[in-house]
């Protein structure tokens, strides 16, 4: 019989592919394992239902994580699905440049995750100071990208192929934000090392799966754009530009090993924010135990 997992999603973006193509494909059932996907389009409740045990494993921003790694947090990162951040900054079409940006409403997943603090970074770069660029909360990239079409946000970072939908569209694209966060660990698997311990072979499974996913993806990234057109409800040209961008940018890490890069940029972020103690060293362990990924070669 197989083993249920729930697994929590923050949102329908192309950094899922490898999940998405590995369930297509039969590879979670290869392992044993009957996955239930929920996407919650907030880091918050992902947290919340990781904490009460109502979801098992997570594939969602970290920030929260390593934050809590110095209170006694208890959840660890296993793999990831996206080092860098894929996301082009796109705005309503009368802002034709970053520079405009000043004053704009900026929509964000969170308040607590790295699109908050990527447009801290951009305020940065322009030598701004942080209250320029007005941040508002909304949700993932589907409803900003609702939002900016209704005009209740200006602009705000969407991740390809909606990126591309939103150019279609008339809205500016304002180039992409690797050229303000090169290197940033942006959605990680991440768990309970109590849970994974009594449930090895399940964690092991499901990561042995998406790394198949990701290999088949590769490999054959005509068929995995067809599985990207009914996740997404894009255009198959759109999906298979949105894969050919995803490995020609190394979105998703090979082997989907955490990055020491950009796993440090995300503890020097929340250190610079007040959210990790200053006088704290970074050590990866802390908040990685890749046994479970190296088990599941």
């Amino acid at each position: 019989m197989a083993a249920m997992v729930k697994i929590a999603l923050v949102s329908r973006t192309v950094f899922y592919a490898p999940v998405w193509v590995a369930q297509e494909n039969g590879y979670f059932a290869d392992e044993g394992i009957e996955p239930k996907f929920e996407i919650f389009d907030n880091a918050e409740k992902i947290n919340g239902v990781m904490h009460s045990g109502e979801a098992q494993i997570a594939i969602a921003s970290i920030e929260a994580l390593v934050a809590d790694a110095f209170k006694g947090g208890k959840f660890r990162v296993v793999a990831s699905v996206a080092q860098k951040p894929p996301h082009f900054i796109i705005a309503r079409p009368h802002i034709k440049s970053v520079t405009e940006l000043r004053g704009a409403r900026f929509g964000v997943l969170s308040l607590h995750e790295g699109t908050t603090y990527f447009v801290q970074d951009i305020e940065k770069a322009l030598g701004w100071t942080r209250g320029d660029i007005v941040i508002d909360a909304v949700g993932g990239a589907p409803t900003r990208w609702k939002l900016l079409r209704e005009g209740k946000i200006d602009a705000g970072l969407q991740p390809f192929p909606l990126s591309y939908e939103s150019e279609a569209a008339g809205f500016s694209n304002l180039g992409p934000i690797v050229k303000y966060v090169p290197d940033y660990e942006f959605t990680a698997v991440f768990l309970d090392p109590a849970w994974a311990a009594a449930n090895r072979a399940a964690v092991t499974g499901a990561l042995r799966a998406m790394r198949r996913g990701q290999a088949a993806m590769a490999a054959d990234p005509g068929t995995a754009a067809k599985v990207l057109v009914k996740e997404l409800g894009t255009t198959e040209a759109y999906a298979r530009r949105g894969i050919a961008d995803a490995l020609n940018f190394k979105l998703m890490p090979d082997g989907l090993a955490a990055s020491e890069k950009g796993m440090r940029r995300v503890f020097t972020t929340l250190q610079s924010a007040g959210l990790v103690p200053k006088d704290a060293a970074f050590d990866m362990a802390r908040f990685v135990d890749p046994s479970y990924l190296a088990a599941a070669r």
